[in-house]
C-alpha cells in the first residue's frame, strides 16, 4: 500500500469508467471492481466483489493464470480516451506512443537497472521499452563532483550534467534530449523520489531558461522522508524544493550553467585552452557584447605574409572583410533550432595529413619539427593529433 492509497484508484479512474483488480496467489484468485455506472445507478460507492465466473470474463484472464501469483488490473469503457476525438480508433497509436515515451522517461531508472535498483521491465503490446536517459549519460560530462544536502538528518543526493554539444549528437539523441518542445525547454532540474522522476525541464524560477544554458541537467534525488518539506502532492506529479535546499541549489546552477555555456560557445570544448592556437579570436567589448576577429597569429598566415609581402595589405584587408560580413542573423537561427550543425568543408583526417605535407614542402627543411610541433597547437590540426603522430611515425611528414 502506498503513503496515500489512492494512486491506482485515482490514476485509472481518471481514465475510465471500470476498474478490475485480479490478483492470483498461488491456487487463490480475488477481483475487486470499481463501476462508476453502478455508483451512478445505486448512489452508493460500493465496491464489487467478483465471483468466479464474473472472473473468468474478465479480459486477460488467462495470462494471469500463467503465473503462480501477480496480479491483473483492467481498464474498461475508456471514455476520457475518447473525449474530443472524432475517430478513435486512428488515433490510439499516437496515445500508446504517448503512453510509452512517457514510460520510458519517468521510470528509466528503473528499466535500464540502475545500480541498487531492481530491474524493471514494462511491455506495451508485447513490446518492451526501453529507457530514455535525459542525461545522455555515456556521452555527458559531469563537470562538478556530486553535491549532498543534509535536511533534517536525511539526505538529497544533486548531480550535475553538461549534454554534449549538439553537432556530437545524432539525430535519434537530439529528439530523444529535446522531445517535442526541443533541447531548450528540457534544461534544468529532473526530481527523482525513490529514483522515479517527478519533475523536469524547470528552473524552479532561480534562472531562466537561456540559448547557452540548454545544455544543463541536473539531478537531484529526494527521499519519502522529505516529501512535505518539497510540497509533494498526492498524485507524485509535482515538487517544489524548501527555501534551504533551494539556496544551496543555486550555487550549484550558476557553476554549472557557465560549464554550460562555454560548451555551447565552443563547440563541444570544455572550456579555451591557452595551449592552443585558435583560427578566430574572441573579445568581450566594453559595452559588455562580443567581437570575434581571425587571429593574426594563426601561423600559417604568418608564413603567407612573410613568403608574400606583397599582398600582406590587401590579404589584411580581405580578413577585414570576412570579420565584418559574419552572418550572424543566419548563425543565430541556426544554433537556435536544435537540428544538428555539419560543415560540409570540414576536413577529415586524410585531408589534414595532406594538408600537412603540402604546407612542409615549402618550408625549410631544418625547421620541420619544430613546425610541426606547432602545428600541432592550432586548429584545425590540434583535433588530429593521434593521427599526426602515426603519420609522422609512419614517415609521412618528412
Amino acid at each position: 500500500m502506498g503513503r496515500f492509497g489512492l494512486g491506482l484508484k485515482t490514476a485509472s479512474l481518471s481514465q475510465c469508467r471500470m476498474l478490475t483488480v485480479v490478483t492470483k496467489i498461488d491456487d487463490l484468485l480475488l477481483a475487486r471492481r470499481w463501476d462508476i455506472d453502478y455508483v451512478s445507478k445505486t448512489g452508493k460507492w460500493s465496491l464489487l466483489i467478483l465471483d468466479d465466473y464474473e472472473i473468468q470474463e474478465v479480459p486477460n484472464i488467462e495470462e494471469l493464470m500463467g503465473y503462480e501469483s501477480g496480479t491483473l488490473v483492467v481498464w474498461q469503457k475508456l471514455d476520457r480516451l475518447k473525449t474530443g476525438e472524432i475517430n478513435f480508433e486512428q488515433v490510439l497509436g499516437r496515445k500508446i506512443d504517448n503512453v510509452r515515451e512517457h514510460l520510458a522517461l519517468v521510470y528509466h531508472r528503473y528499466l535500464s537497472g540502475e545500480t541498487g535498483i531492481r530491474k524493471l521491465i514494462i511491455k506495451i503490446n508485447n513490446m518492451k521499452i526501453e529507457p530514455a536517459d535525459p542525461f545522455l549519460a555515456s556521452k555527458s560530462v559531469q563537470v562538478m563532483d556530486d553535491e549532498t544536502l543534509v535536511i533534517r538528518g536525511k539526505k538529497i543526493e544533486v548531480r550535475p550534467y553538461i549534454l554534449p554539444h549538439i553537432s556530437k549528437m545524432t539525430s535519434d539523441e537530439i529528439k530523444a534530449m529535446g522531445g517535442k518542445e526541443g533541447l531548450r525547454r528540457q534544461q534544468g532540474f529532473y526530481v527523482y523520489r525513490n529514483k522515479r522522476l517527478l519533475v523536469w525541464g524547470t528552473w524552479f524560477r532561480m534562472m531562466r531558461q537561456g540559448e547557452t544554458s540548454k545544455l544543463a541537467r541536473i539531478r537531484v534525488d529526494i527521499p519519502n522522508d522529505l516529501d512535505d518539506l518539497w510540497t509533494l502532492d498526492i498524485k507524485k506529479s509535482s515538487a517544489i524544493p524548501p527555501a534551504e535546499v533551494r539556496n544551496n541549489l543555486k550555487v550549484i546552477i550558476e557553476k554549472l550553467a557557465d560549464k554550460s555555456k562555454r560548451t555551447w560557445t565552443y563547440r563541444g570544448k570544455k572550456e579555451m585552452d591557452d595551449s592552443i592556437v585558435h583560427v578566430w579570436n574572441r573579445y568581450k567589448t566594453r559595452s559588455g557584447g562580443f567581437v570575434y576577429e581571425i587571429n593574426r597569429d594563426y601561423p600559417l598566415l604568418v608564413e603567407i605574409q612573410k613568403e608574400n609581402t606583397e599582398i600582406a595589405s590587401r590579404l589584411s584587408l580581405l580578413m577585414k572583410q570576412i570579420e565584418e560580413n559574419i552572418p550572424l542573423n543566419s548563425l543565430y537561427l541556426d544554433l537556435t533550432n536544435d537540428e544538428k550543425i555539419e560543415n560540409e568543408n570540414a576536413k577529415n583526417s586524410k585531408e589534414i595529413i595532406i594538408t600537412l605535407q603540402e604546407i612542409l614542402k615549402t618550408a625549410d627543411s631544418s625547421i620541420h619539427n619544430n613546425l610541426l610541433e606547432t602545428l600541432k597547437k592550432t586548429e584545425p590540426f590540434c583535433n588530429f593529433i593521434t593521427e599526426i603522430d602515426q603519420a609522422m611515425k609512419a614517415g609521412k611528414l618528412q
